[in-house]
């Protein structure tokens, strides 16, 4: 259960009509309860329960940090403010280990031990391909925030869904016009060797080709790897552009031993910031970073003209204008990807209400009302900026965020339009029975 909610004490009826009767009315008097007093009209006293499956181990655990934190910081404040049709919001929080199999594990504990209303937060792409199809089986609305193209390709069910991240199809088509016309036509592509790196090898080649480039060459590497210069050596010599995107615990490591290798002769370098997310760019052997590019789900320093918006979530998360925790700098977020887990639960909140959702009898309304939204304006409920969300691929689109390496920091360059973004249907959930 979130922070805030612990603190409740049992409301009685008695309790609440005294405190209903001071006089307060209207949704300004109503943030001036006392928290527990909000509910106290609710149809339900039990909580909406989100069942959040979170990285804690493994691979992904440095994003499950982060993720952990911005889902709680979300709750909060969804809480603070009357909660979901009336009822508190609880996170039950299970750990899958970054392992497919313990994946779909924990999906089922969510379905039937924890009697979750949805599963929520699943990040590394074969996670996701590993659990959703059990999701499916038990009928548990599934909000991933993953970044993989197989939401919208197809692959998946009815009951999954990415509405508060994009993918990876959308942002390399975005990001490939701009290294073609800035940096270079001949590419050699270096990403870790499972389902996400997948997605970039496929749908980075085809949209750098049909700028008129090519990829030179493709360089795998799995995603446990803890040493990378032997892999170094099979870069071509008349490669332009250095496309890199890594995951895992040894990113630090990689992105050194990359400027190692060439010194300082470096090629252009265009990267994905997973390449460096959880890492202070100002770590002794970054230099050489100093005027490359990233590609940013969201911008880790906080820019010059950031947005209000932008400030408020990084007060309510603790995170500084750096991206590091407002307690310990050397603790850099995942700056890039967490928004997802902050909108995503506001789309469900939003999904919940408009489908008058009560209880588990209700998930395919939800699941319905999920699909019938399209804009998403940007606010405190999606500070990233404005979001598309197609509800037959159950895939949200938005802007995506162009860095440079500037004195140690990531200056904004470049934003996408969501047009840029977009694709045509792979698929439509909604034929689909519920």
């Amino acid at each position: 259960m979130t922070k805030s909610m612990k603190k409740l004490h049992k409301p009685t009826r008695r309790d609440a009509l005294k405190t209903l009767a001071l006089g307060a009315t209207g949704a300004a008097a109503a943030t001036s309860l006392p928290l527990w007093a909000r509910y106290a009209s609710a149809q339900s006293a039990e909580p909406i329960r989100v069942g959040f499956q979170v990285h804690r181990t493994g691979i992904g655990a440095a994003y499950g940090r982060w993720y952990d934190r911005t889902t709680t910081a979300a709750a909060e404040l969804i809480n603070e403010n009357g909660g979901i049709n009336g009822r508190p919001v609880e996170i039950i929080a299970e750990d899958d280990g970054t392992d497919p199999k313990r994946g779909a594990e924990v999906v089922e504990k969510f379905a039937n031990q924890h009697n979750c209303d949805i599963g929520f937060g699943t990040l590394f792409s074969h996670v996701v391909i590993g659990s959703a199809p059990r999701a499916g089986e038990l009928k548990l609305p599934y909000f991933v925030v993953s970044e993989g193209h197989h939401v919208a390709s197809g692959m998946l069910n009815r009951y999954t869904l990415q509405p508060g991240i994009t993918d990876v199809k959308s942002q390399v088509q975005a990001m490939a016009p701009f290294v073609a016309s800035n940096l270079g036509k001949k590419v050699t592509m270096i990403f870790p060797d499972f389902a996400f790196g997948h997605d970039h090898r496929d749908y980075f080649t085809a949209a750098i080709e049909a700028q008129g480039g090519e990829v030179l060459e493709h360089i795998a590497i799995p995603p446990t790897e803890t040493s990378f210069t032997k892999y170094f050596p099979k870069i071509p010599r008349d490669t332009e552009v250095i496309y890199h995107v890594m995951v895992g615990p040894a990113v630090l490591t990689f992105v050194k031993e990359l400027g190692e290798f060439f010194g300082p002769n470096r090629p252009e370098m265009f990267g994905f910031i997973d390449s460096l997310e959880a890492v202070d760019i100002g770590s002794p052997g970054l230099e050489f970073l100093d005027g490359t590019y990233f590609w940013e789900g969201n911008p880790r320093y906080a820019q010059a003209d950031q947005s209000e918006h932008d400030a408020f979530f990084r007060e309510r998360v603790g995170v500084d204008a750096n991206g590091a925790s407002v307690s310990d700098p050397k603790d850099v977020s995942t700056y890039a990807h967490m928004f997802g887990c902050w909108e995503t639960l506001h789309v469900v909140k939003a999904g919940m209400e408009s489908a008058g959702y009560q209880g588990t009898g209700d998930r395919a309304k939800l699941i319905e009302a999920v699909e019938a939204m399209t804009d998403m304006p940007h606010s405190q409920a999606h500070p990233q900026g404005a979001k598309l969300f197609n509800g037959k691929t159950h895939q949200v689109f938005g802007h995506q965020y162009i860095t440079k390496v500037t004195d140690g920091k990531l200056l904004l360059v470049h934003t996408t339009s969501i047009e840029d973004t977009l694709y045509p249907d792979e698929v439509d959930y909604t034929t689909q029975s519920l």
